[in-house]
């Protein structure tokens, strides 16, 4: 082609430029769409409340309760379950009673919808006294379909970690689930859902370790178990865990809180022993109910 004839370079570019700013309107409109179809799929049959579980376990056993803390979002607080003793908290609270011989007091600080930025709202709104000998720690997936840069994210974990580690308190986070086993989300929309978790839950395990917490990757823990047997493993919602899928999830997490309380642990993923957390004070012995 003769030089005269050929298209300016920067025209070429502009050119370029317009198609691929029209491919990548064109793939925010379709993924918006796809957003709102999962939205009106999954919809909110479950409310914003889950059973309240916050009681002291297994009392019968004696002695002065383990204070056990759950912090982050919806599946922390149990969504989805329809009983207290199907919510996440209840069956680690059971489940710790049962391993240590002990009585558990669980305390429920997290809240539905919540963000890895929210936790420093979670602990800050704890009373003044209030020092748990173990805090669960479940959060990322809001942080995911609200786009929060994962550094930000890791970062509010990390922080999150510190203050509690600094008290005393074990800590064991459960880290970002798997996006991509949520049928009612459409393709594309929900490998990109995946690839964001994944990439959340490894700087968060990463975080979280650098930060002396036990961690457990529900990816790789029930993850599989989602994927498999969505009918058996989701709520109603098909979003949420049913009391199934808290079992599972429980069962993952019940070896890592226990061992972080009773000899600093290992973590899930790598065998490495977590560092048991300071000592802290115990409060005289009070009566309690249940």
């Amino acid at each position: 082609m003769p030089r005269s004839a050929r298209t300016p370079f920067p025209v070429a570019v502009a050119a370029a430029l317009v198609v691929v700013g029209a491919v990548v309107l064109g793939t925010r409109v379709a993924l918006a769409r796809q957003a709102a179809i999962a939205r009106r799929r999954i919809g909110k049959p479950l409310g914003d409340a889950a059973p309240t579980a916050d009681r002291v376990w297994r009392a019968g056993l004696g002695g002065t309760p383990l204070e056990l803390l759950l912090l982050g979002d919806s599946i922390a607080t149990g969504l989805g379950a329809q009983h207290r003793k199907e919510t996440l908290g209840g069956r680690l609270a059971k489940g710790l009673a049962g391993e240590l011989d002990r009585p558990v007091r669980l305390r429920t600080g997290a809240v539905v919808g919540a963000e890895s930025a929210d936790l420093a709202g979670q602990i800050d709104a704890l009373p003044a006294d209030y020092r748990a000998d173990a805090a669960v720690i479940i959060v990322g997936g809001n942080d995911v379909t609200h786009r929060v840069p994962v550094a930000v994210a890791a970062a509010h974990l990390a922080e999150a970690i510190r203050r509690l580690r600094a008290v005393g308190t074990a800590v064991v986070v459960g880290t970002c689930p798997d996006l991509g086993a949520l049928r009612a989300v459409p393709q594309p929309l929900r490998s990109i859902g995946s690839r964001a978790s994944q990439q959340l839950a490894t700087a968060q395990a990463d975080r979280a370790r650098a930060e002396g917490a036990g961690v457990v990757s529900l990816r790789r823990a029930v993850g599989p178990f989602f994927r498999i047997d969505p009918d058996g493993m989701f709520s109603l919602d098909r979003f949420h865990p049913s009391a199934l899928g808290y079992r599972r999830t429980a069962e993952a997490l019940l070896p890592v809180v226990r061992d972080a309380i009773t000899r600093g642990g290992a973590d899930a993923a790598t065998g490495r022993r977590i560092p048991p957390a300071a000592p802290r004070p115990r409060s005289a012995p009070t009566a309690t109910a249940g």
